[in-house]
């Protein structure tokens, strides 16, 4: 089984060195791909001489497009049969990947959550934040007939083959609840495991509003109804 890790990056100077040398320290991933959302901070210099010197390949967009639009780049380009979606800051740890791909190397989940709220180490911070994603959680739950702990969760592993032809239209942080709601419409075996998390907050570069959580409550009931 290999692996390629996406990573979306917008603005990240200060901490994209920093992941790419966490994942490839892992030793367990094929491909590192990096899709630039339009970065303008000196993102895109860095990745064009990481790119230059083998270490990842990178798609580069014009202007800024949001996360989601990165992601169904990198989904679509992606070359191994399975992808971890890693965000650009040092929020997930990619020591937890070995736990991540278990469940799939076993032969139990097609997808498998990276959940924040099951038991391990977190830095206590940004509580409206934590709400918002335990009341998103919530509804995905009701909607779809799960019991999910953290729909909201970047790190998000999966077989390539059973994603790539799914429609995915988001642009902006919307990607996480339309993905859910998709995969869950779809019965595919998800499967949950504890990861340590470590937030930034916004003076450090964090990026998303509590308008998005709108945004993804919207994308929730609409995709209970449409695909």
């Amino acid at each position: 089984m290999e692996v390629t890790v996406l990573i979306p990056a917008y603005n990240e100077q200060k901490t994209i060195r920093e992941i790419i040398k966490r994942v490839k320290a892992t030793g367990l991933v094929h491909e590192i791909l990096v899709v630039d959302d339009g970065s303008t901070d000196g993102t895109r210099e860095i990745l064009k001489e990481l790119q230059e010197q083998g270490e990842v390949r990178v798609i580069f967009h014009e202007k800024n497009g949001g996360k989601g639009a990165a992601l169904r780049t990198g989904i679509q380009n992606a070359t191994r049969d399975v992808i971890i979606i890693q965000d650009a800051d040092l929020e997930y740890n990619p020591r937890e990947y070995p736990n991540l791909l278990q469940p799939i190397e076993d032969g139990i989940a097609d997808v498998v959550y990276g959940s924040r709220f099951l038991g391990q180490a977190r830095r206590p911070i940004l509580y409206w934040n934590m709400v918002a994603n335990k009341i998103l959680t919530f509804v995905t739950n009701i909607l779809y007939n799960n019991i999910l702990s953290d729909m909201e969760t970047g790190y998000k592993v999966f077989k390539r083959e059973l994603i790539k032809d799914i429609p995915l239209h988001a642009h902006r942080f919307e990607f996480e609840p339309e993905f859910t709601a998709k995969i869950l419409k779809r019965k595919f075996r998800l499967y949950e495991v504890p990861i340590a998390f470590y937030p930034r907050d916004y003076s450090e570069g964090k990026k998303i509003k509590m308008w998005d959580a709108f945004e993804a409550l919207w994308a929730l009931i609409k995709y209970r109804f449409v695909d």
